[in-house]
C-alpha cells in the first residue's frame, strides 16, 4: 500500500458513512455512481434481447415459462472457439435462471423493434408470459428460447463460464447456432439513456 492510502481511504469511508447522500452514492474509491452513469452514458450500445426457457419443476406441475431481458451489455468475446458475452445484474430473474440452466438465446434487436426493448426493460414485473403473447418469435432448436422474428440476427448459446463483477455477472456463452434472418433495416441503439437509430 502507497504512502497515505490507508489514511486516504479510511477519510473516504468516514465521510460516506457519516453523511451519505440519496442523490449521489460515493465510493471509498473511484468515482461517485451519478459520475459512471453520466459517463458511461455517452457510449452507444446496441440492443440485445436475452431469452431462455425455464423448464417446469415436475412432470405433472406447471409448464415451464420463457423468460426475457434487454441487454445493452452484450459482445462478441472470441470467433475460434465462438463466443459472446452479457453482463447480467446480480439476483434478477435471468441471472438466476441462467445459474441454473446453460442454454439461452440472443436476438440483436433492429430499429424497428425499440417496443420489445421497451417491454422486456421493465422491473418488478412477476411474470414474462404476457410479455411474449403478442410478439412474433421462433423457438430455438439447440437453446429452446425465443428468438425474436424480424431481428437482425439470432444466436443460441450455451453458457461456458460466469465471472462476478461487482454488482453483475458476466455470462460468456459459446454460439452453438447464428442466422441472420434478416437483411432489412438498421440495429437499435442506446445512447444517453433513450433507444435511438443510425442515421
Amino acid at each position: 500500500m502507497r504512502p497515505g492510502a490507508g489514511r486516504g481511504y479510511r477519510a473516504a469511508v468516514s465521510q460516506t458513512s457519516a453523511a451519505p447522500s440519496t442523490a449521489t452514492v460515493l465510493h471509498a474509491e473511484g468515482v461517485s455512481d451519478d459520475e459512471f452513469r453520466a459517463a458511461m452514458s455517452r457510449l452507444a450500445a446496441g440492443v440485445v434481447l436475452i431469452t431462455a426457457h425455464e423448464p417446469p419443476l415436475a412432470e405433472d406441475g406447471p409448464r415451464g415459462e420463457d423468460v426475457g431481458m434487454t441487454a445493452t451489455a452484450f459482445m462478441s468475446v472470441s470467433l475460434d472457439p465462438p463466443l459472446v458475452l452479457v453482463s447480467l445484474r446480480n439476483g434478477s430473474r435471468m441471472d438466476d435462471l441462467l445459474a441454473e440452466q446453460p442454454m439461452w438465446g440472443a436476438s440483436l434487436l433492429s430499429e424497428s423493434q425499440r417496443h420489445i426493448a421497451g417491454r422486456f426493460s421493465m422491473k418488478g414485473r412477476i411474470s414474462d408470459r404476457l410479455l411474449f403473447e403478442d410478439t412474433a418469435y421462433t423457438r430455438g432448436e439447440v437453446c429452446g428460447a425465443p428468438l425474436m422474428g424480424g431481428a437482425l440476427a439470432v444466436l443460441e448459446c450455451r453458457t461456458e463460464q460466469r465471472v462476478e463483477a461487482g454488482d453483475h455477472t458476466l455470462v460468456i456463452g459459446r454460439v452453438l447456432r447464428a442466422k441472420v434472418p434478416s437483411a432489412d433495416g438498421g440495429p437499435l441503439t442506446y445512447f444517453r439513456g433513450r433507444y435511438r437509430h443510425l442515421g
